[in-house]
């Protein structure tokens, strides 16, 4: 029975995610589509439950009136009937409802719903904009995913459970002491206004806290996760200190917002239990007096006091359930301004596959300027042909790596067009552009699984044959033979640890390399792709690296000249512009730039 609940909610809807929207009602309504029917079957049991609660309650004071109106031998005779119905709802109705209601928050509800949430979030998120990970912390993001889940759940599931039940309660409760005597119904009134009146007051600014609170939480979660992540760097530099003040920093904003919010609480929690015993003082009096007068029986009275003493206890729930629906509102909206945020960088509607034929690549009249109006790239055309290999050269800035995040869009060109083989990459899907793309960079960065995971990232579908000798011609099987980790696996097994910190610079970037000669893509960038080996390692790739060039498109990128000299081209860059090209022995012979920078080279590196 269990399992079925489980299944009626699918906690990873197949649906390709689209932009959420950025208004609260209509970001909370996104993330419900496939629970609507769930949540309101939760909401009739609630409801349904809440009136069952009353109706015993009104029972009850019948019963205290039979035992004064009749005998011992007299009782059952006169009472059977309704005796039968308490016993009924008693027994069945009310464990059926409570028991529906549980199974669907238990079983369907609280764990997939949340679940697909996060689900729909990271799928979205992982075709955000690369410009929009450049300016967010990860640890900050992962954040806001989980918390906003968690949220948004709370936020629906509290709208249409709880608030239904204390509504649909409270309305019960202030018809049955109505129908018991009009009065009698006039303290619970005043006393629901008063109460209203207080959660007015405290709540919307429980809700402006909270949100700031939620925005602090990420971003005192981004600073420890991003010390954790460089930790080499925080030990190079010696600077725990300085990252134990950092982190300080952002506790003690992250502090100052849970000051105000406990004064909030306390003067909340006050505030009610003034209330309550107020209700309870006027109810009692007001029974009591009314019974006197012989105007109310005394199952009134016992109605009326066990009701008051529920709804006592009732009220601190509820104040704590309601302010708990604000604060989510609050999460729900910080993460919603993450979560909602438009991809700069998308598909086309009907966006095609790239089909490379020859690998031909042409920059037409592309400019870029980071949004800056000016600098980078301006007006730049170059046409690569198929199979040719070129080499971009230049100084620090002179728009070499930004080429290549433009013709792997990264970012989309701001003027001009960039095609392979007469294919806009704005009209193709970003999926295929990349997949017919190799790409060695010079900060290689590796996941946290297993060696051969990261291999078969450049082929899924790879067999173990093929995934070693790519190791082997990236001079990776030596080094991969002794890994080991801490949960005992080894060689192709071992985990790398977080970006691959277990790895030197140099592992790293032969893994990278192999993972690229997997892949086998017709067209192949290589930035800097051997600066991290010593000059026998680079020797022994260079070899396997000029095999894998055959038949592609090549486009490298190298502060050490040497290593690009022998290919067809070299493009000069300064300043966003094409200032030279031609071979290695034309460029020396002009005795411009490129001359300038050779000789300026001081063991084979660039010069500033």
């Amino acid at each position: 029975m269990y399992a079925f609940f489980e299944r009626l909610v699918n906690p990873f809807p197949p649906e390709h995610p689209t932009q959420p929207p950025s208004t609260l009602l209509a970001f909370l309504r996104h993330y419900t589509r496939g629970c609507e029917v769930y949540l309101l079957l939760l909401s009739a049991t609630a409801a349904l439950t809440a009136v069952l609660e009353v109706v015993l309650a009104g029972y009850l004071g019948e019963l205290v009136d039979w035992f004064t109106l009749y005998t011992p031998e007299t009782l059952l005779q006169e009472t059977a009937g309704k005796l039968w119905i308490m016993g009924a709802v008693l027994l069945v109705a009310l464990p059926i409802t409570v028991y529906l209601h549980a199974v669907l928050v238990h079983q369907a509800l609280l764990g997939n719903y949340p679940m697909a949430i996060r689900w729909q979030a990271h799928r979205y998120l992982l075709g955000q904009s690369y410009s929009f990970y450049q300016n967010e912390f990860a640890g900050r993001v992962a954040t806001k995913v989980m918390q906003t889940a968690l949220a948004v759940r709370e936020t629906v599931m509290k709208l249409l459970d709880v608030s239904v039940y204390i509504m649909v309660y409270f309305t019960s409760v202030v018809v049955l002491m109505a129908t018991l005597d009009l009065r009698l119904a006039l303290p619970f009134l005043l006393w629901f206004v008063a109460y209203v009146g207080v959660l007015k007051y405290f709540l919307p600014k429980l809700e402006k806290i909270s949100s700031a609170q939620a925005d602090a939480r990420s971003e005192m979660t981004g600073r420890i996760v991003d010390t954790y992540t460089n930790i080499s760097t925080v030990k190079l530099f010696s600077h725990s200190q300085r990252e134990s003040d950092y982190a300080q920093s952002a506790m003690d904003v992250f502090l100052k917002t849970v000051y105000p919010q406990m004064r909030l609480a306390t003067s909340l929690s006050v505030s009610v239990w003034v209330l309550n015993i107020m209700l309870i003082f006027a109810a009692a009096t007001l029974s009591i007096y009314l019974w006197i007068e012989g105007q109310v029986s005394a199952g009134a009275i016992a109605v009326a006091i066990s009701l008051v003493l529920r709804m006592h206890g009732m009220s601190q729930w509820v104040m704590w359930e309601v302010s708990g629906l604000f604060e989510n509102i609050g999460t729900a909206r910080d993460g919603m301004n993450t979560l909602s945020l438009n991809r700069e960088v998308r598909d086309k509607d009907g966006a095609k596959s790239l089909k490379v034929t020859k690998g031909a690549i042409d920059f037409a009249g592309v400019s870029f300027h980071y949004g800056k109006g000016q600098g980078v790239i301006d007006n730049l055309n170059l046409s690569i042909r198929p199979g040719e290999k070129i080499g971009f050269v230049g100084r620090s800035g002179a728009g070499k790596s930004t080429l290549i995040n433009l013709l792997l869009r990264f970012y989309d060109t701001e003027e001009g067009a960039i095609t392979i083989d007469q294919q806009n990459v704005r009209d193709i899907s970003q999926e295929s552009l990349r997949a017919q793309i190799g790409v060695v960079t010079q900060d290689t960065s590796l996941l946290h699984r297993s060696v051969r995971d990261n291999l078969i990232y450049g082929r899924p579908d790879a067999d173990e044959d093929t995934m070693k000798e790519a190791a082997r011609l990236a001079q990776a099987e030596g080094f991969i033979a002794e890994l080991s980790d801490l949960s005992g696996r080894t060689g192709y097994d071992a985990h790398v640890g977080e970006r691959g910190v277990k790895l030197s610079g140099g592992q790293r970037q032969r893994i990278a390399i192999a993972r690229v000669l997997l892949k086998d893509a017709p067209i192949l960038i290589l930035d800097e792709a051997t600066s991290a080996l010593d000059s026998e390692v680079e020797a022994a790739i260079q070899e396997n690296l000029y095999s894998l060039m055959q038949g592609k498109t090549v486009i490298a990128i190298a502060h050490r000249l040497s290593t690009i000299a022998a290919l067809d081209r070299l493009i000069v860059l300064d300043q966003g512009r094409i200032i030279e090209q031609g071979k290695h022995a034309e460029l020396i012979e002009q005795g411009g730039l490129y001359a300038q920078l050779w000789a300026r080279q001081s063991g084979g590196f660039l010069g500033d």
